[in-house]
């Protein structure tokens, strides 16, 4: 992460203006600028060569207004307390944006699972799960894969807290293996939620989803599938990339080719690569691509103020949390860019998640068809909210998404009190 960038306060500095344009009150959100909880720990973990290593790991629970908390767990070697913080916190705004009955919580360990073994990994994971029990449960706060973390890490964290509770608790986390409880759907939703927006603001601005011509960073769960999806619905993808740069055609990149030699060639990146007509890029030659669309899909603090004036496309879908900074933000509002916003975009994710968690308390499996067409109109519901109050406002979309988040996280608030 970049020095000197603290991701809370960027999202604090958003939340204070939707608080003004709302007329809020400081008493009535002040709950919301401060999470509610915070727990910090260490993580020992016996290692294959037989030594003990410590990793640091966190639990933030942003708010419980709405329901109970619901948050990834993020393994990366640079996670800190305030990056946790802003994700549980936009974790709040999101499930608020798309009205489902959840706070936002967020978990994190300080490490690069690439360097550690099957086996070293799941003694992480069921420590890590042994050590935040306290706060974590099906009525409390329910984890999900985030950044470093899939579906067979849910299922070994599962497996944990069921072995404490002394039976099977399906409930406690989301996006794990079908064969345990997960839901069918889930591992595209947030990708594909990136899609159903993508073609909602290509419509809401005359432009033709065929032939549209894209960027994706970010190749993982939620960019890939996006990008997938999108290529499937006739649009040119361009260009995408991955952590050690990118892959851009002019014409048009073959996108199921490239997700073939992914899954092929395990440990292979878009830098391997080749395509008759493409050319390896860079991160940055990526995002101020000559496109229509960008989709960053990859980590916070992408689109900085030295990026923003130099980005091409017209509208901008945020698949990831944070991506852009709040200076970069008023320099794409100056150039006159359209803005779908993190808290809106990505929240496909956190939709099929509430799903399983539903269909974990009802010991009920619903069909692929039904997660997805129930996904798909909850998140046009949620954009047409969004795009209705920034035309009547005639604000940011950003900036209405945090409006109607913040309205509904207040009034939860108002109507439940301060207990004493």
């Amino acid at each position: 992460m970049a020095k000197g960038y603290n991701p809370y306060e960027n999202m604090l500095a958003v939340l204070d203006k939707a608080a003004s344009m709302l007329h809020l009150k400081e008493t009535d959100y002040m709950a919301v600028r401060y999470p509610e909880r915070e727990l910090k720990v260490s993580v020992p973990v016996e290692m294959d060569d037989g030594s003990v290593r410590v990793f640091e790991g966190f639990r933030v629970q942003h708010s419980t207004s709405r329901g109970p908390c619901k948050g990834g767990i993020r393994y990366h070697q640079d996670v800190n307390i305030d990056e946790v913080k802003a994700l549980a916190a936009w974790m709040t705004l999101k499930c608020a944006v798309v009205n489902i009955p959840y706070g936002g919580g967020k978990g994190a360990v300080r490490v690069d699972p690439s360097r550690l073994s099957k086996n070293e990994l799941k003694n992480l994971t069921r420590r890590y799960t042994a050590m935040i029990l306290p706060l974590i449960g099906p009525e409390k706060d329910i984890p999900a894969p985030d950044v470093g973390t899939n579906a067979e890490i849910m299922g070994w964290i599962m497996d944990t807290y069921s072995m404490f509770a002394g039976y099977t608790v399906h409930g406690v986390v989301t996006g794990k293996p079908v064969e345990i409880g997960g839901s069918l759907g889930r591992s595209e939703a947030t990708g594909r939620g990136v899609m159903f927006i993508t073609r909602e603001i290509l419509h809401r601005m005359g432009m033709p989803t065929i032939g549209c011509r894209i960027a994706v960073q970010g190749f993982g769960n939620v960019g890939g599938t996006a990008a997938r999806l999108l290529y499937r619905e006739g649009c040119k993808i361009q260009a995408v990339s991955d952590v050690h740069g990118g892959v851009y055609c002019k014409e048009g990149l073959n996108i199921d080719d490239i997700s073939s030699f992914l899954k092929n060639n395990n440990g292979k990146f878009l830098k391997d690569y080749n395509e008759p007509g493409a050319r390896h890029i860079t991160n940055k030659e990526l995002l101020t691509a000559d496109v229509d669309l960008l989709i960053p899909a990859a980590l916070e603090n992408q689109i900085t103020e030295e990026i923003a004036p130099s980005i091409k496309a017209k509208i901008i879908v945020e698949g990831a949390n944070g991506p852009t900074t709040v200076g970069a933000d008023k320099i794409l509002e100056r150039n006159g860019k359209k803005i779908v916003p993190d808290i809106l975009a990505n929240g496909g994710g956190v939709v099929v998640s509430y799903f399983e968690w539903v269909q974990n308390i009802q010991s009920l499996m619903w069909d692929e068809e039904e997660v997805n067409a129930t996904l798909e109109k909850i998140m046009i519901r949620a954009f047409n909210e969004v795009w209705d109050k920034a035309v009547t406002i005639d604000a940011t979309m950003r900036m209405s998404a945090y409006m109607v988040a913040l309205d509904r996280i207040v009034r939860a608030k108002k109507i439940r009190g301060v207990f004493p």
